[in-house]
């Protein structure tokens, strides 16, 4: 399984306040991307896979509304995590 435990305790801890710290918009968007990341290399060898394009799709839309949340509330917060994850606008 490619998002154990360990793994998300691991991006929780780098990109928001701790390891237990699951609710940050911060955290919650770089989760969001690794689970994109790995969607998209499986969509590379799967192309006829509609569901998951369709999951990744929506992912998309949820990292993008939380992205659009935090530059409403902090401009700062948004570039650092745009910089940290290499996140295209």
């Amino acid at each position: 399984m490619y998002l154990t435990k360990e793994v998300k305790e691991e991006i929780f801890e780098k990109h928001g306040k701790g390891k237990n710290d699951t609710g940050s918009a911060e955290g919650q968007i770089a989760l969001f991307t690794h689970r994109i990341n790995h969607l998209t290399e499986h969509l590379k060898n799967n192309r006829k896979d509609y569901n998951t394009e369709r999951s990744l799709v929506k992912l998309v839309g949820k990292r993008r509304s939380l992205l659009d949340y935090l530059i409403k509330k902090d401009v700062l917060r948004y570039r650092a995590i745009i910089k940290e994850l290499g996140i295209r606008k």
